[in-house]
């Protein structure tokens, strides 16, 4: 088993690396036009490494003619966008929803209580397939749905965390010196909620990515000729029997290391 400094270091360094891969893909691609969507029938199904006058393929060629390489490149901005996305969201909604109600308690607590575990009762990837039907297919609404279904589990841990807080010594010295309540909530409590915050913003980001991967296989996330690494295992599984695996194996492989990445991380920041 690793260290945990070991399994720490590892997973910081890989989800750099896809995320450096990410921000600057536009200058790694092989194709650079909008979406990586150059089509070459004379160039389909080529093997990773195989050179034309494009240049060599490293994850060869799709049934269309187009480098690989460059839309797993792009796919992995909408998949990392999502999860940064997701967890702003749930961020900027949840801290206060839970804040208000560990906080304050009583009937306000028992209200937004409430609330959250009706939201909490219903499967994500169910709750995100209705909003995208109520907002619509496309990029932007699948950032607003899977971030508006990842903040009741923000609320819960800020709520917790503010019900243990509230009662200690520094929250009653502050009260006595006449500090507002807003000033006591996001200045004296909320500083020491950051650690539990941390591991469960990282663990949304995880669980983003694998919603976004599910719709886009689902065919209601991101819309062609949009890549995303799930609309890519989609279009190519069949591929698997025809010794063409490879066309949706990575990307598969890259969104299970994202999430163990993520995971590794939480692991050892939890401890």
């Amino acid at each position: 088993m690793m260290p945990k400094s070991a399994m720490f270091k590892a997973s910081i360094i890989t989800l750099s690396f896809l995320v450096l891969c990410a921000l600057f893909a536009d200058a790694l691609v092989l194709d650079d036009s909008p979406s990586a969507n150059k089509m070459n029938l004379e160039h389909t199904l080529l093997e990773p490494g195989s050179k034309t006058a494009q240049g060599t393929h490293y994850f060869g060629t799709d049934k269309y003619g187009r480098d690989h390489f460059s839309r797993v490149l792009l796919g992995s901005r909408i998949s990392l966008g999502v999860g940064l996305v997701s967890v702003l969201v749930s961020v900027i909604i949840g801290i206060p929803v839970g804040a208000c109600a560990g906080y304050f308690g009583g009937k306000i607590d028992a209200v937004l209580t409430w609330l959250m575990s009706v939201l909490w009762s219903i499967p994500t990837l169910l709750l995100v397939i209705a909003l995208t039907f109520v907002l619509g297919k496309g990029l932007i609404q699948v950032f607003i749905a899977v971030g508006l279904t990842m903040w009741v589990e923000v609320a819960r841990v800020i709520r917790g965390q503010f019900l243990a807080e509230k009662n200690k010594e520094y929250v009653e010295a502050a009260q006595v010196l006449g500090f507002s309540r807003a000033h006591i909530i996001f200045k004296e409590i909320l500083p020491n909620t950051l650690g539990p915050l941390v591991v469960i913003c990282a663990t949304n980001f995880a669980s983003a990515l694998l919603i976004e991967s599910g719709l886009s296989f689902l065919g209601i996330g991101a819309q062609p000729p949009l890549p995303s690494w799930g609309g890519m295992i989609r279009d190519y599984y069949p591929y698997i029997i025809t010794g063409k695996g490879y066309l949706s194996l990575i990307p598969g492989a890259l969104i299970a290391i994202c999430v163990l990445s993520i995971n590794g991380i939480t692991t050892a920041v939890g401890k």
